[in-house]
């Protein structure tokens, strides 16, 4: 008998009853839209997340650097311009790029204040910010236009080198080169001072920090170039006799953080997937019934001179027919469903060539376990006890 008249009989047998066919296929279903929608929305939030960390968004990995100073209570940043161009000139293997990490919330500095050195924090921002003002005024828009060196304390350093808040308004506070006229006191618990941004990044300041980060052509080996700059930081690094130097790996970062997503994903998609195997146990008591049923139709086959191989088969594709109908329903289903989700969070779906495989591959293998031993049943049925 040919494969085709196979498939044809077994598709015929199936649509004979159609509601029981469906209703034994909506555990595949549910089973099948479960995994594929965890695992476009584990494939969306993994690129996602890749997209963001990786700041080149080129392809170009990077590595970063930071300085952590032996004296814990030193505000000094450890990197400058001479670092960066130390590095440049160094020919580093594969680093295209050398660039100082700037900070803008809590930086840590030494500051001249009531002409003693005084060690702060300041955050950075780029419009005036609406913070309750105990003394003095508020930063204006005008003031980041033309950028002004002003600035505001707050009330806590302001009464520890003052003694009141009133005292501070007016005074001026040196910051490397930078000399600013405190306009305002501002009640704040977290940092000491509140800055211009466009003027800190514009002086020499703000072209000092703690961090550092190379960025490679594509292709290089991060590993190499980065074990080359901290050589090079550690033996004529503008600090290196004042701490220590440690560098990053953004590229390994990113890979562990790819893996750690994607066991989550397989995870949480494989404890989904435990409704196959309770899918499948309904696909081989339905072919067990199905089968029963259909005693005379197979003694009449076999009296016509079908084999047992050809009445194991049909019954195995009936199964294979099913789940897989289930697996394409339940494909379309978790790609939807996914979709929607995605729409009220800030990533997309994404459903990968992994997923459409799975869909397929694992409803077919459910279709062949699952199907296996009825359509044995069926094969090993004896032509004489049908005709008793």
């Amino acid at each position: 008998m040919r494969f085709s008249e196979l498939v044809k009989a077994s598709w015929h047998a199936l649509i004979a009853n159609p509601k029981r066919s469906f209703l034994t296929t909506i555990g595949i279903i549910i089973g099948i839209a479960s995994v594929v929608t965890i695992m476009s929305l584990g494939a969306g939030v993994k690129k996602q997340m890749l997209r963001d960390l990786d700041t080149t968004q080129t392809g170009q990995q990077t590595a970063e650097i930071y300085y952590n100073s032996r004296d814990m209570f030193l505000n000094e940043p450890g990197f400058d311009n001479r670092d960066v161009t130390m590095l440049m000139d160094a020919n580093l293997k594969g680093v295209a790029k050398v660039e100082i990490l700037q900070q803008t919330k809590k930086i840590g500095m030494t500051a001249i204040i009531n002409d003693s050195q005084q060690a702060m924090t300041a955050d950075l921002v780029n419009k005036p910010v609406k913070q309750p003002i105990v003394a003095g005024q508020n930063l204006t828009t005008y003031d980041f236009e033309v950028k002004n060196p002003v600035m505001l304390m707050s009330d806590k350093l302001a009464t520890k080198m003052y003694r009141t808040a009133a005292n501070a308004v007016g005074t001026s506070v040196t910051v490397q080169q930078t000399t600013y006229t405190v306009i305002g006191v501002y009640h704040n618990k977290v940092a000491d001072a509140r800055l211009p941004k466009p003027l800190y990044l514009n002086s020499s300041t703000g072209k000092q920090g703690n961090g550092i980060k190379l960025t490679f052509k594509p292709g290089a080996q991060v590993s190499v170039g980065a074990k080359q700059a901290l050589h090079q930081l550690k033996k004529s690094g503008s600090h290196h006799r004042d701490g220590r130097y440690e560098y990053i790996d953004m590229g390994k970062l990113l890979k562990g953080i790819s893996k750690s997503i994607s066991g989550i994903t397989y995870f949480v998609a494989a404890i989904a997937g435990i409704s196959l195997f309770i899918a499948g146990i309904g696909v081989m008591n339905m072919m067990y019934i199905s089968v029963s049923e259909r005693t005379q139709e197979i003694g009449v086959r076999l009296a016509l001179g079908a084999t047992p191989k050809n009445i194991m088969m049909q019954f195995l594709l009936e199964a294979i027919i099913l789940t897989v109908s289930g697996g394409v329903i339940g494909l379309v289903i978790g790609t939807s469903v996914a979709a929607v989700a995605s729409m009220a969070m800030p990533f997309r779906a994404i459903v990968t060539p992994a997923s459409v495989a799975l869909a397929f591959g694992v409803s077919t293998a459910v279709g062949i376990v699952f199907g296996l031993l009825p359509a044995k049943q069926a094969a090993n049925k004896n032509l004489i006890d049908i005709l008793r």
